[in-house]
């Protein structure tokens, strides 16, 4: 098999001529550029300054050299503008983290390096609106800094406040996604995930959204998880406003990518914490669960992508529904949270859902534990997780900027070291 075909086998609950592995094709399954410069060092391989592909956490594009040497099978077919909302004009401008790393980033950001070290972005490169997302010194990432203005209980406006937080694809952008798609498509075997996104609804990483001059309304996650008791028709009317722009934006992707992606990335959206879920199953079938399920509806009806969603945490009391609003892939597989134990996963949902990621722990053993330690989570994982496909090898989340290079190489090698010598490839 070549590296689309072991994928779609997998995807499809067959087991492929090898375990197949994604490195560095989503927001999620990445690595931060500064483990990524000192992976590259650690291999041997060119330096230079690396580019970024997602902005507010400093992930980096995964060159070709190094996508090779990890045997990745899949690449990621991302959005043209960032999510500060900058649309590239072909240039880049140098942005050095903390430790020093070089990167590149859209040429159209603006950013301050503050006297305490700290760095600070505009949203859409825009000095005139306050800063939206801030680097701490000897930071790895940004966080988003909440801007909203207080509300009016009394006189909650949804559509007015989300008005410039969703919107329907340009011509532009659909024409870009028509030409990778065939690029990524044509001139490489790697299976294709289409990082649309769209459908995270509640995501707290998008709420206070760093990419808007001046958000409105329920913007602050804690005031979110407390809407969804106090104002549930402020929550449904956002979510079935995001459900429109979704299903509009659908038609257009669906147009200009056709069958060429196998994946299609919807959401991001955290359902669980280290402990539980965050919400009670009841609360996810009645605010969360219809709008997903018009969204999987969609695109099993009307294409042949897998719906793919990242959701970190413990999930096991929402699984059940999560099978059943329609999402075939879930990531991170977060292991390490409360009751998400593999063999019930695998036992349980291993012939419903494909289990994307779960490799071994980015909160632990890959940045504190040895090689030796790494490796032997990663083998316990694969023979519990890869049997009869339904899976695709990856760390559970993003490597984390300060990993050890030797680690990460610990964790990939180990997967290539399981498939020579259960599949001999």
């Amino acid at each position: 098999m070549n590296s689309r075909e072991r994928v779609i086998a997998a995807i499809n609950h067959q087991q492929p001529d090898r375990v197949p592995i994604d490195f560095g094709a989503t927001g999620q399954t990445g690595i931060s550029v500064c483990a990524e410069y000192r992976l590259r060092e650690y291999l041997g391989l060119p330096q230079h300054d690396l580019d970024v592909f997602e902005i507010i956490q400093m992930i980096g594009v995964v060159d070709e050299d190094l996508r090779r040497m990890m045997k990745s099978d899949v690449i990621g077919m991302n959005h043209p503008e960032d999510s500060m909302g900058v649309y590239p004009n072909g240039k880049k401008k140098k942005f050095i983290m903390p430790d020093g790393t070089p990167t590149l980033i859209n040429e159209g950001n603006e950013f301050d390096i503050l006297p305490s070290g700290a760095r600070q972005l505009y949203p859409q490169g825009d000095r005139t609106a306050p800063p939206s997302a801030y680097m701490p010194e000897g930071g790895y990432f940004f966080d988003i800094i909440d801007r909203a203005e207080e509300y009016d209980e009394d006189d909650l406006t949804p559509r007015e406040d989300f008005k410039d937080f969703f919107s329907v694809m340009s011509e532009e952008t659909a024409k870009y996604y028509e030409r990778e798609s065939k690029r990524l498509y044509e001139e490489t075997d790697y299976a294709i995930i289409g990082n649309l996104a769209g459908a995270g609804y509640g995501d707290p990483g998008a709420l206070p959204a760093p990419f808007e001059k001046h958000p409105k309304g329920i913007r602050k996650f804690d005031e979110w998880i407390m809407a969804q008791i106090m104002y549930p028709e402020y929550v449904q009317e956002v979510f079935e406003m995001q459900t429109e722009f979704m299903l509009k934006n659908l038609e257009i992707y669906k147009q200009a990518c056709g069958d060429r992606i196998q994946i299609c990335w919807i959401s991001g959206t955290d359902f669980g914490t280290q402990n539980s879920e965050i919400m009670s199953a009841d609360m996810f079938r009645e605010l969360y669960k219809p709008y997903y399920k018009r969204v999987c509806d969609w695109i099993h009806k009307n294409t042949s992508w897998k719906t793919y969603a990242h959701t970190c945490g413990c999930l096991v009391r929402l699984l059940d529904d999560i099978v059943d609003m329609g999402l075939d892939i879930i990531n991170p597989v977060q292991l390490s949270a409360a009751g998400m134990d593999a063999k019930m996963l695998k036992e349980k949902y291993g012939d419903k859902l494909v289990f994307w990621g779960g490799g071994v722990d980015t909160q632990t053993t890959l940045p504190r534990g040895n090689p030796e330690e790494v490796a032997a989570q990663v083998i316990e994982r694969l023979d519990i997780l890869s049997k009869g496909g339904g899976y695709v090898f990856n760390t559970i989340h993003n490597i984390v900027g300060d990993t050890k290079p030797e680690n990460i190489w610990a964790a990939f090698s180990a997967v290539h070291k399981y498939n020579e010598e259960h599949f001999g490839a």
